[in-house]
């Protein structure tokens, strides 16, 4: 077999990275401004370690959920208090690793810092820089194979964020109220549950392995439900982050003092 025959057998022998004149180095540039942009502030945030508690209307920023470390505020720590207070171990460290992990493997975000971050490739028709392919295969992309794992354990933090926006209808005193507070702490929480339902694992969990949907009519229409969402699991993803920064930055705001929360009852 000639050169020529064998050139032609793979890929396209064009010198140049790609032909196209459009902007196509744009999205993976937002991609990777506004992942790291999100990133640097969880950060710093976490490791602040004060201003993520208001006691009087029982508001708790989600980046500190469940506080568990002996420096949680008492009245913040409604599964108690077990991790030591070390300036490098997050007040919620007991979660963050987990709901980071489900993040990094999620499909959606799979695809986002891999053409963004590993230009692996950055856009469609763009040759990526790297000399072989090996997908996810090997260590330590062949972790990404636990994503369905962190998806339960990203459904159980979900359900303490959702005990967290229950208490957060607590006034002063004890009793019922609401507040701007409140409303942003329940919106949060109801995304990120739409978020994790939108999962691809949880679609596969509500209608895998089954031959027959006419057999499972629950579980073909909760299949049917979680597919819609799936559908959005892109926008879902990047709303999530915007509300987790938003509802933490309230929460900054208000036990720093910066402005009152407005309430709407007591």
């Amino acid at each position: 077999m000639s050169s020529t025959t064998e050139a032609s057998a793979g890929r396209a022998q064009i010198a140049a990275r790609t032909l196209r004149t459009d902007r196509w180095w744009l999205p993976p540039l937002m991609t990777v401004i506004g992942l790291a942009a999100w990133v640097i502030y969880a950060t710093v945030r976490v490791f602040m370690q004060k201003w993520y508690w208001v006691p009087e209307y029982h508001y708790l920023t989600p980046f500190y959920s469940p506080c568990v470390s002996l420096g949680c505020d008492p009245e913040a720590s409604l599964f108690g208090r077990f991790l030591p207070d070390w300036p490098i171990l997050p007040f919620g460290a007991i979660t963050l690793p987990f709901l980071l992990l489900f993040r990094l493997t999620c499909y959606y975000y799979r695809k986002a810092y891999y053409r963004s971050f590993w230009q692996s490739p950055p856009a469609c028709a763009v040759a990526e820089p790297h000399a072989r392919y090996t997908g996810e295969t090997r260590f330590p992309l062949l972790g990404q194979n636990l994503h369905r794992y962190f998806f339960y354990i990203a459904a159980l933090i979900s359900v303490v964020n959702t005990i967290d926006a229950v208490e957060a209808f607590k006034g002063k005193g004890g009793g019922f109220g609401v507040g701007l507070g409140t409303l942003i702490i329940v919106a949060n929480v109801v995304l990120l549950w739409a978020y994790t339902a939108s999962c691809h694992s949880c679609r596969s969990i509500m209608g895998g392995r089954l031959n027959h949907f006419s057999k499972h009519p629950v579980r073909y229409w909760l299949w049917s439900q979680v597919t819609k969402l799936n559908a959005k699991h892109q926008q879902l993803a990047w709303t999530t982050l915007g509300t987790l920064a938003l509802t933490d930055f309230y929460v900054m705001a208000l036990a720093a003092g910066w402005f009152a929360d407005p309430r709407i009852v007591n």
